[in-house]
């Protein structure tokens, strides 16, 4: 791949990336030269904060851009039809049991492109996915966070 990082993605990531470009070629693009396009009206250039701002906000657009073209071309997607419940992958539904406190929870292992903790979308290359990835159901593992280290129980890996 010639140095290029691998881009995990699910079916579902992949489309939202797809839709965040298309997003921001088709619309975003033309509002900020709309914008550019305004603040030259009001004249001198050199002190207008409304078109430093809107060439700002072109500079990051166009930006995201390159960065969503670069991920979409080096993409692997995981087609979670054909995910095992044998073990934990990228794709992998897990329910995991803390075993400190004795609470159960639900979360997705994906790709860092995807990751969203808050929706319990977790980074193959977190500290919890790197330690449950190629687990089986029912084995224990510890995971060394900065405040010391958390045990938990693979209850299910759910298709």
């Amino acid at each position: 791949m010639s140095g290029r990082k691998e881009v995990i993605l699910t079916i579902e990531g992949l489309k939202k990336l797809e839709e965040e470009l298309e997003q921001l070629k088709s619309v975003r693009r033309r509002e900020v030269a709309q914008r550019i396009k305004q603040a030259i009206e009001f004249g001198d250039i050199s002190e207008n904060s409304e078109y430093e701002d809107a060439k700002n906000e072109q500079a990051f657009i166009e930006g995201r851009i390159l960065t969503l073209e670069t991920m979409l071309r080096n993409a692997k997607i995981i087609d979670d039809e054909n995910l095992g419940t044998e073990v934990v992958s990228v794709g992998s539904k897990v329910l995991l049991r803390d075993l400190e406190f004795g609470e159960e929870f639900e979360c997705t292992i994906v790709g860092s492109a995807e990751a969203d903790p808050g929706n319990n979308k977790i980074s193959n290359e977190s500290p919890v996915g790197k330690a449950i990835l190629g687990c089986p159901k029912g084995e224990t593992v510890e995971v060394v966070v900065p405040a010391g280290s958390l045990k938990y129980q693979i209850v299910d890996i759910i298709k």
